[in-house]
């Protein structure tokens, strides 16, 4: 009877405890933004690793992130600028230049960053938990890095060109945000793609310089027929350039409808490159 008893009390102590059920990953995963804040300390960490290694036993280190849009501003300024005689307005032309090289560069560096992230920290994928929507968020971060580097140039030209800033440098912050969202939100895309398909790394480059000539970099947005310019604005990249013009140098701000065309996109982007990433991630470990 006592031992009767006995089991009766084992088993309703089974009962009361948790039961954990372990079942396959679902191919649309949830996204917990709470997770990815429980690791904000390792996104830190893998940004400081990342921009260690970077930098190691280089020459230049992180003058390159000057050099680089400068070297594309004096080659555009004397190929286009002088020859083709372009009309900026009361904006030298190297400033009007620069100021789009800038958020141009961060956007390029972290498109072609991306392609890879995930493949060169396959023994973190394969060998500890963590949420996988870190790897391109940290290539976003080190561009920042770069990003803050170049404007400080940038404010030194606005300087010495003599160039007065207005109210509308306070939409700054916005439009760093819009060009940090899309070049995230294309990075999703890119690096849980390259993960299956490996010949992205050599696309993308070509990508990005159509993009380039698709973008109003070298040329003001007065040049593109009015007839075009509501395809034209499906690029995202139109509305951060011609928004950081017009908060930095005072330009003629940009169409509303125009700028609300690449907002749009840009959330399209980033959402749908947040559920594809999340539905390729099963497959991570076993493709790589």
């Amino acid at each position: 009877m006592m031992q009767s008893q006995g089991n009766h009390d084992i088993k309703d102590q089974m009962q009361r405890q948790a039961i954990t059920h372990i079942r396959p990953a679902a191919r649309l995963m949830p996204i917990h933004l709470g997770e990815l804040w429980e690791y904000s300390d390792l996104l830190l960490l893998l940004i400081w690793r990342d921009m260690k290694v970077r930098y190691k036993q280089t020459i230049i280190g992180a003058v390159w992130a000057i050099l680089q849009p400068l070297l594309m501003m004096g080659v555009l300024s004397v190929v286009i600028g002088w020859f083709s005689g372009i009309k900026t307005g009361n904006i030298p032309y190297p400033v009007f230049t620069y100021s789009a090289l800038v958020p141009w560069n961060f956007f390029t560096n972290v498109l072609v960053q991306s392609n890879y992230t995930i493949l060169n920290n396959s023994g973190l994928v394969t060998r500890v938990y963590f949420p996988r929507l870190i790897l391109p968020m940290v290539t976003a971060g080190i561009g920042l890095v770069d990003l803050a580097i170049a404007l400080l140039i940038l404010f030194v030209l606005i300087a010495l060109y003599g160039i007065t800033l207005t109210w509308t440098i306070l939409l700054l912050p916005v439009f760093i945000l819009m060009a940090l969202l899309t070049a995230l939100g294309f990075g999703l895309w890119l690096s849980a793609l390259n993960v299956e398909f490996r010949d992205f790394g050599q696309i993308v480059p070509f990508i990005v310089q159509v993009w380039f000539f698709a973008t109003p970099i070298a040329y003001p947005m007065s040049l593109v027929p009015d007839a075009l310019r509501g395809i034209y604005s499906l690029n995202p990249m139109v509305g951060v350039v011609e928004g950081m013009r017009w908060a930095l140098l005072g330009n003629a701000p940009p169409a509303m409808d125009q700028m609300l065309i690449s907002v749009v996109i840009v959330f399209v982007v980033l959402i749908g490159g947040i559920f594809f990433f999340r539905y390729k991630e099963v497959l991570f470990v076993d493709v790589i």
